[in-house]
């Protein structure tokens, strides 16, 4: 999507040949758009820890790139094996991250070690761009949703209420949540969306906010509890939001709050709905508020928040009594039942095992 008018993804192997990868730093955002350079499996997985790097797909994407780093220093199967656990224990709720690692895995391990660079980088590649094409179906078929909405709008102004960051900073390009408002807008329909502010990182005010900004996309930055209200009062047409990890049965894991979205949604009538690509979906669990892990983050990222001053410094304060602690959880599951129904690449379906195998038939039991 766009930076300034400018199409950016958010990872792309650098210009000058040196088999390094850069990322946009999304730890600076708003405030300053920077670029990182990753030269080692370290920096790989150092940004996906402090979150430079975050959201399903984008998550999945830098660990496979950072396999390939791993390889380009020693391609032997021992520092294989210790790359994907180092990767693999960075973010414990997304499946994407495992998912990336078992595709890399069985791209390079049945090569020689002096073949398996070459060929770690290309099916690295590949999964950024198929990442690419499964976010732009996935606007396709949100679309759909989103023209049926327009006739029952007098106004003609379909407003959607979204939670966190689901949209093209969260994943390579397009985004998951968002790439069907970005569809709607590239169809000429009238699109606004109301952005949970999303603490405690502020996604939705920083990422979100940000990139409908570029896009041209008619946004206000609301507080994470102002949605019910909202809805009560007719609105929200549609929440959209996107998944770290969903279940075979449906359950979806989200930034925290989405749950409570979800509550606020089935009691006014508004549809609910999840927008993932099929590598999001975790078909070896079923009841997601008993298997997901959770992740637990670091009680600061509550207890501080960055702003730009008025000369233009971004600077951290503490916003907390000195001493009080925090519990920091970051994210929740929705269950199936609150859920409408799931975009997929593939198509939309209803929140179910059913649902999920008619577009993924060959997940069914032999």
């Amino acid at each position: 999507m766009l930076i300034e008018g400018r199409p950016t993804r958010t990872i792309w192997p650098a210009a000058d040949g040196s088999g390094d990868v850069e990322i946009l730093d999304q730890t600076r955002l708003p405030h300053a758009v920077a670029v990182v350079r990753l030269a080692s499996l370290a920096d790989a997985a150092k940004a996906i820890s402090v979150m430079q790097v975050r959201g399903a797909p984008l998550i999945g994407a830098t660990a496979a790139y950072g396999v390939c780093l791993a390889l380009r220093e020693d391609a032997s199967d021992a520092n294989l094996d210790s790359a994907l656990k180092t990767l693999l224990a960075t973010r414990p709720t997304a499946v994407n991250l495992a998912w990336a690692l078992a595709e890399m895995d069985r791209a390079v391990r049945p090569l020689a070690p002096a073949d398996r660079y070459g060929a770690a980088r290309a099916r690295a590649g590949e999964i950024c761009d198929e990442d690419v094409e499964a976010c732009r179906r996935i606007g396709d078929h949100g679309l759909d949703l989103i023209r049926k909405i327009v006739p029952r709008r007098a106004d003609g102004v379909v407003k959607i209420l979204t939670h966190c960051n689901a949209g093209w900073l969260a994943a390579v390009d397009w985004g998951t949540a968002l790439a069907p408002i970005y569809a709607a807008q590239a169809a000429g329909i009238d699109i606004h969306v109301w952005v949970d502010e999303t603490r405690p990182r502020n996604q939705g005010a920083a990422l979100t906010a940000f990139e409908l900004g570029q896009q041209g996309v008619s946004h206000a930055i609301i507080a994470d509890n102002t949605g019910g209200h909202l809805m009560q009062h007719e609105e929200v047409d549609l929440v959209i939001v996107g998944s770290d990890r969903t279940t075979r049965e449906g359950d979806v894991a989200n930034k925290i709050g989405t749950y409570l979205k979800a509550l606020a949604a089935h009691d006014n009538g508004v549809p609910f709905v999840v927008a993932l690509p099929g590598s999001t979906i975790d078909w070896a669990l079923r009841d997601g508020v008993r298997d997901i892990p959770i992740e637990e983050r670091a009680a600061s990222e509550l207890a501080t928040i960055s702003g730009r001053m008025g000369d233009g410094s971004v600077v951290s304060i503490d916003i907390y009594p000195a001493g009080s602690p925090a519990l920091n959880i970051a994210f929740d599951v929705t269950p199936a039942r609150l859920v409408s129904s799931l975009i997929t690449e593939r198509g939309v379906c209803a929140a179910s095992e059913a649902g999920l195998l008619s577009l993924y038939p060959e997940r069914r039991a032999p």
